[in-house]
């Protein structure tokens, strides 16, 4: 009988973590892991984030849910590729999930961006790095103001947190000054962006950052 130990695990996990990533620098990919609640707003996000984006950029999307299609349907409108990765009940998603879809679709390896809609969980997934470029928080304003400080991981390891659902501020107790004090005291390296997929407030300034975090990135490669 073998026995795994967690820190076989996680060695195992950093491991396919780095091969993904050789993978993303060989073929120019920004990957983006996209982390929330569910119910943050993740999937709207990235319909309005395609529509944007695929007039430029082949944008792909590995989604990720427990048991259905349903997300992967709305946003395959405006993928250049889209993959549905059942997790049938795990809570969040693991490197080696992704190498191996990666490694042989062509398709997916033609793409600029790929964003992972990651499981709706701020606490499983902020603890395995997947091989992406840049990890992405989502809160939205009708979760409440406590997030930060309940699930700080989510948050500290983030290169940008997102504040969703805007639109309802005025119907909801959302400490917005609080947060954000709270956001830049837990990580001030982070881009902070409030956007509404209901109206498209903050969407394009969202974009730019992503084409900006592309645009750096190629420039590394290329230097």
């Amino acid at each position: 009988m073998r026995v795994y130990l967690s820190k076989d695990l996680r060695e195992a996990n950093r491991s396919g973590a780095n091969a993904n990533r050789e993978i993303l620098q060989e073929k120019r990919i920004l990957m983006v892991n996209l982390i929330g609640s569910p119910g943050a707003g993740k999937t709207s996000l990235l319909e309005h984030t395609l529509q944007n984006l695929s007039k430029s950029r082949r944008a792909s999307v590995i989604e990720a849910d427990l048991y259905t299609a349903k997300d992967a349907q709305r946003l395959e409108p405006w993928c250049w590729e889209v993959i549905q990765l059942n997790t049938e009940g795990a809570c969040h998603l693991e490197a080696g999930m992704i190498g191996r879809i990666i490694e042989d679709n062509e398709a997916l390896l033609a793409s600029d961006i790929i964003f992972i809609e990651n499981i709706g969980n701020l606490i499983c997934p902020a603890e395995f790095d997947l091989g992406e470029d840049l990890r992405v928080a989502m809160m939205s304003a009708t979760e409440g103001s406590d997030k930060p400080s309940k699930y700080p991981l989510a948050f500290k390891g983030s290169q940008a947190i997102l504040i969703s659902k805007i639109d309802l501020l005025p119907y909801c107790d959302f400490d917005v000054a609080g947060v954000l004090e709270e956001l830049r005291l837990a990580n001030e390296d982070a881009t902070v962006i409030q956007v509404s997929a209901k109206t498209g407030e903050g969407v394009g300034q969202w974009c730019q950052w992503l084409e900006q975090q592309l645009e750096d990135k190629r420039k590394r490669l290329s230097g």
